[in-house]
């Protein structure tokens, strides 16, 4: 484990140092202000759609941070040919790979955490309260989705031989997922054949995170908390689903060559 955190730390230290996380910051902030500051016909519910759209923004920012952050720490380690000095110490491949998971994980919570303060303070100011469970149960199940993400993105640069590359396809994948994995299973009733069948095997196979970012709808409609148990059973899901994509990740970089 002190293999693992220590190349954690590397990689928290690393985004802290990069702007990826200031500028989608910074830009996600003045859109909010912007809006927050425009009065549409005196109407109070406004404040639900600066809320959404702040959201989104939200949502937006921390896949562009842990796609771009996690699709570069290996391919980058082979071109500098710093991951030959790191396995010689000796350090396992598994614990490269968790301490590179832990790493992007941990830093995309830090920007999270930061995220949902400012939304929060912004919203509070319009609102007048500030429903703290809703916005940790909210935030916690943010933060399980990334895990997920996160995990699939680190298999994918094992895969593919530039970030860029798997940036692409990462972000079509999730967001095929966020968009239409819900729906695959109305289309395959009514593809039918062969087809429908396959489509309902995708349906049943892939992590459906388009649930955790539905739970955005309890802190825009102030609804009443998810139960805890559920709740609970969610995190697990996506725990379970992470696990599978670091093993996925963790036979592809074992027998992979690193010249």
């Amino acid at each position: 484990m002190t293999t693992i955190w220590a190349i954690a730390l590397v990689v928290i230290v690393e985004m802290i140092r990069r702007k990826d996380f200031y500028v989608l910051f910074v830009l996600t902030a003045l859109i909010t202000l912007v809006m927050g500051s425009v009065n549409i016909f005196n109407d109070d519910s406004i404040v639900r759609y600066l809320k959404e759209i702040c959201l989104l923004l939200i949502w937006v920012s921390s896949l562009v941070v842990a796609i771009g952050t996690t699709a570069r720490q290996i391919p980058a380690e082979r071109e500098a040919r710093t991951i030959f000095p790191l396995l010689a110490k000796p350090v396992t491949r598994a614990q490269v790979l968790l301490g590179k998971f832990l790493g992007c994980w941990l830093a995309c919570g830090l920007a999270l955490v930061v995220f949902y303060l400012f939304f929060g303070a912004v919203a509070a100011s319009r609102e007048h309260t500030w429903p703290l469970a809703n916005y940790f149960q909210a935030l916690v199940l943010h933060w399980a989705a990334l895990a997920v993400i996160i995990a699939i993105t680190l298999a994918g640069s094992i895969v593919f031989a530039a970030p860029s590359s798997t940036v692409t396809i990462t972000f079509v994948v999730v967001s095929g997922i966020l968009y239409l994995g819900g729906h695959l299973d109305q289309v395959a009733l009514h593809t039918g054949g062969f087809l429908g069948t396959a489509l309902y095997a995708v349906y049943f196979l892939i992590p459906h995170l388009e649930l955790f970012a539905n739970v955005r709808d309890l802190i825009i409609h102030n609804w009443p908390l998810v139960p805890w148990l559920v709740w609970a059973l969610a995190l697990l899901y996506a725990a379970v689903y992470a696990a599978i994509f670091l093993l996925a990740a963790w036979l592809l970089f074992r027998r992979r060559a690193l010249n």
